[in-house]
């Protein structure tokens, strides 16, 4: 490890960047580097330099010991747990945190430890990756500290004008053209495979955010909370026709096209931007792709979701009164589920894409919101739109999710007209009798397509998940 004393601005980073090959390829890059006379190609920079960058990229909800046992991991493939755990104890005790093992990282909202703890936390992850150690300044002790600035200042000074610092220029262009030359000391390199480092992501993951006890009760809950909500408006439907039996079910299906997706939508971006920031990082530094801290996220947001569309759909379906049916109450939570899933991966897609997440959570509801009204046909019947508008629903996941479960709640259904129960009275709501005839005549064809409808629906899912790998491998190059 090599410290740079240099003035702001002067290029520490940048140089730093290019040598660790944190550089992205559209970077300009001149010049060569050489290790023991051999020339080190530009994709083996990372496997043979670190530095710690600027800013502490850190999980909040993890203990530094779990923090460094995940770097070690992500980094080690052959080490037994006892190994690892001992590599893991001997960086921490170099750098003074075992006091501290067992406490986590914290962050603005959290307590954790010091913003100094977080620096060695960040400079321990870096040696647990084997790096070429040089000259360092140690900071264990303001004793030592001062001693040892003073003594790199002293040999800076003194190397710089000395004759060696001649001596090895010239050498360094001799043993260019050297036949046997020392080999290159890289990293370790023998990290695990990708499946596994996914899996290693994975329970990370799930760890750091299990810590957050009213985050995990917001994502389960967020969804029922808006079914009670929907529910004191609605309470119980009825099939009065004169009583707004058919506006009811159709302001329900808007409901729940429209706002699963939209908290799938916020999950992503309360939770993710986070971990794309350590995978920014760690990526840098070769620990694994970019695209599989996203996977492992997509895996672990999974039952997250089902147990939270469950108790919702559970909810909302028999307390409202919908089609007492299993089959049909089992295709409404599929239904209810995909749509939740699907706006989560367009909120990942656009993380891959975007920087800010406050760009996209603005962009997200413009789009949910777009999705809904052009899609649906609930706020206008799609046969009524302009063509353009028209063919670009079928882009749109709502556009199959409401005609599903518009044709899972009407058809087969009967409503009456007024007292009596006469379905044939003397008044223009009483046109629609039967749940089928509304059906064709605003969804023509909707019966027919049902199980089409279905398929594409769930099509989205993997669609948009490959789509956003394919975002985050394009985060490589830059």
């Amino acid at each position: 490890m090599i410290n740079f004393f240099c003035l702001k601005g002067s290029g520490k980073t940048t140089l730093l960047d290019a040598i660790s090959g944190r550089l992205g390829h559209k970077d300009n890059f001149f010049g060569e580097v050489y290790v023991n006379g051999r020339h080190l190609k530009r994709e083996q920079f990372r496997d043979c330099f670190s530095y710690v960058p600027q800013n502490d990229t850190l999980l909040s909800f993890l203990t530094v010991q779990e923090s460094l046992t995940y770097t070690a991991l992500l980094t080690l493939k052959k080490c037994s747990n006892s190994s690892i755990k001992k590599q893991v104890d001997a960086v921490m005790t170099e750098l003074s945190l075992g006091h501290i093992a067992d406490k986590i990282i914290g962050s603005r909202n959290v307590v954790g430890i010091s913003g100094g703890e977080r620096r060695r936390v960040s400079v321990a992850a870096q040696l647990l990756q084997d790096p070429m150690d040089l000259t360092s300044v140690d900071t264990r002790s303001k004793e030592h500290e001062l001693e040892t600035y003073s003594r790199v200042q002293e040999f800076v000074s003194a190397y710089r004008n000395s004759e060696i610092f001649s001596k090895v220029l010239a050498a360094i262009e001799k043993t260019k053209y050297m036949k046997e030359l020392p080999p290159i000391p890289f990293k370790n390199k023998d990290s695990p495979n990708g499946f596994e480092q996914i899996l290693i992501l994975l329970r990370r993951t799930t760890r750091n955010l299990s810590r957050d006890k009213i985050g995990i009760i917001m994502r389960l809950l967020q969804n029922l909370l808006f079914g009670l909500f929907v529910a004191v408006f609605l309470l119980r439907l009825g099939n009065d026709l004169t009583q707004g039996a058919v506006q009811d079910r159709v302001g329900l299906v808007y409901q729940c096209v429209s706002a699963p997706p939209y908290t799938g939508m916020l999950n992503a971006v309360a939770l993710f931007p986070a971990l794309r920031a350590i995978s920014d990082q760690e990526s840098k530094d070769g620990l694994y792709k970019k695209w599989q801290m996203l996977v492992a996220y997509i895996v672990h947001f999974l039952p997250f979701s089902v147990i939270s569309v469950a108790i919702f759909s559970t909810f909302i379906y028999w307390t409202i009164g919908l089609y007492p049916d299993a089959s049909r109450f089992g295709i409404f939570f599929a239904v209810v589920l995909a749509s939740h899933m699907i706006g989560e991966l367009i909120t990942l897609v656009i993380l891959g894409m975007v920087q800010d997440p406050n760009v996209v959570q603005s962009g997200i509801v413009l789009l949910n919101s777009a999705g809904v009204i052009v899609g649906t046909g609930l706020v206008r019947t799609i046969e009524e739109m302009p063509k353009p508008l028209k063919l670009l629903s079928f882009l749109t996941f709502q556009r199959y999710s409401s005609e599903i479960l518009v044709v899972n709640e009407f058809y087969g259904l009967n409503f009456t007209c007024g007292e009596g129960n006469s379905s044939t009275a003397n008044n223009a709501a009483c046109v629609l009798s039967q749940g089928a005839r509304f059906i064709e005549e605003n969804y023509p064809g909707a019966l027919s397509r049902f199980t089409a409808d279905f398929l594409i629906l769930y099509a989205f899912i993997p669609v948009l998940a490959i789509i956003a790998i394919l975002c985050f491998k394009l985060r490589e190059n830059h």
